[in-house]
């Protein structure tokens, strides 16, 4: 066999392994596009990253248990671009439970005109149908 093959069959599958995204990552990138949805004014495409499960549980001043309420709730509570103001999201601790389960917790801020308001969130994140997902969200101010 020729060096050449021989040596892109070895560096097959380092590639490969190197080409997927590590949970982090991927989790990290699940956060970063809620702010950016946010920002945007789309509380629609920022709860992309929970479950769109009746079992999603909210938890801030009361518990939410579900997609749709937790979806309603963003809606009434922010319901104007001065409520919702410019999210920021700073990551204090992402923590691997299993392959599949991690805990994350962090601060958010939001910026607005309607005054500033923020608080801790601990968020427990589970990859389903190959995608990483909030199955539980602990806000608070």
């Amino acid at each position: 066999m020729k060096k050449g093959v021989l040596a892109i069959l070895f560096l097959m599958p380092v590639a490969i392994c190197l080409a997927q995204t590590s949970p982090e990552t991927a989790i990290r990138k699940v956060l970063a596009d809620q702010v950016a949805a946010w920002n945007k004014g789309d509380v629609v495409d920022f709860m992309k990253g929970y479950w769109h499960n009746d079992s999603l549980a909210f938890i801030g001043h009361s518990i939410t248990y579900g997609y749709d309420s937790t979806l309603a709730h963003y809606k009434t509570t922010y319901d104007s671009p001065d409520k919702m103001g410019k999210l920021f999201f700073t990551l204090l601790r992402i923590q691997r439970l299993s392959t599949d389960a991690y805990f994350v917790i962090g601060k958010w801020l939001l910026k607005r005109k309607a005054g500033d308001i923020g608080g801790m969130y601990t968020l427990l994140f589970s990859k389903i149908d190959g995608q990483w997902r909030i199955i539980a969200d602990h806000t608070s101010n």
